[in-house]
């Protein structure tokens, strides 16, 4: 009796620290009060399954998910990055990790907690496989990459095919990288110690070139390019018509040069073990304001971010 009380204590001392953080995160904004961005400025939330092949009924863990903004009024392109491991408040009111929300809950849910937890409105998406990614990089002509020494090390190691670079992948350097190799750059997080911060700069690394290469595209590319999307997604929400809207805003802010953001950044993130899973902890209130900073500059729009208590 004794021995099993003991166990029983012993057992709670180990979750009391996960059972203290069963309410969190409490700092999210209630999706009701949410504004919608400001006039000239859109948003479309990009993510890739863990998977080579998607299935629309059975998503899998979204490993890259990217806020895409178009502001045709600042004359900005922004790229906001998110990272898979942060806790959340999922639909149904608990607790999990940011990856499995899409594949739990619907890409929608994935929207409403880029919505609520960080304060700028999304609602149209598009999910992708590493497949479809690879064969709208490899549509685009391939993507200049650098790369350091240790990740070249890692790509080869990985046993990338060797026509997958131009020229072929050797020490640290600039090359031409083809879709299947891209896919496998972005998801490096074991190399420079940054863990999954360091894949989401990698993707926006890829994404801001890929943007530099249409600098002076004409419509006929960004029709092209239209194409290879529609035809390479595993589910949207968005009609043609968003599309090719879509499209126009980016064709009018061609030439503008990227600016990218992790959210949450590092110092609003706590590593913790929860549930037995290796997560971050995320102080949210802080983060939106970083983000809002973002978005907005000096310029401000305080009601898309405050917090309603």
């Amino acid at each position: 009796m004794f021995k099993r009380l003991l166990c029983a204590l012993l057992a709670l001392m180990i979750l009391l620290p996960t059972a203290a953080l069963a309410d969190k995160p409490r700092d999210i904004t209630p999706l009701e009060t949410v504004v919608e961005p400001p006039e000239g400025m859109h948003h479309y939330l990009f993510a890739c399954v863990d998977n080579w092949k998607g299935n629309a009924k059975k998503l899998g863990n979204t490993d890259g998910v990217i806020l895409v903004t178009l502001d045709t009024a600042a004359k900005r392109v922004l790229f906001t990055t998110f990272s898979r491991e942060m806790l959340i408040k999922r639909p149904d009111g608990g607790i999990g990790r940011f990856t499995y929300i899409a594949k739990n809950y619907g890409p929608e849910a994935l929207c409403d907690i880029v919505s609520t937890h960080f304060g700028a409105k999304v609602d149209q998406y598009i999910i992708f496989s590493m497949d479809n990614v690879q064969t709208i990089i490899d549509a685009m002509g391939g993507v200049n990459i650098t790369v350091t020494d240790a990740e070249a090390d890692y790509l080869n190691r990985y046993r990338i095919s060797r026509d997958s670079t131009t020229p072929s992948m050797g020490k640290g350097g600039t090359y031409l990288f083809g879709g299947h190799a891209a896919v496998i750059y972005m998801r490096i997080r074991k190399v420079g110690g940054d863990g999954d911060s360091g894949r989401t700069r990698r993707m926006r690394t890829v994404l801001s070139t890929l943007a530099g290469k249409y600098a002076n595209a004409s419509l006929d590319d960004a029709l092209k390019l239209l194409t290879a999307v529609s035809e390479n997604v595993v589910t949207t929400n968005m009609t043609m018509a968003d599309l090719f809207e879509a499209v126009g805003y980016a064709i009018e802010l061609r030439g503008v040069t990227p600016e990218g953001l992790q959210m949450p950044p590092d110092s609003c993130m706590e590593p913790i073990t929860y549930a037995g899973m290796s997560t971050r902890q995320v102080d949210f209130d802080a983060a939106r304001e970083i983000l809002k900073n973002f978005l907005y500059g000096d310029a401000g729009e305080p009601d898309a971010f405050d917090v309603v208590e």
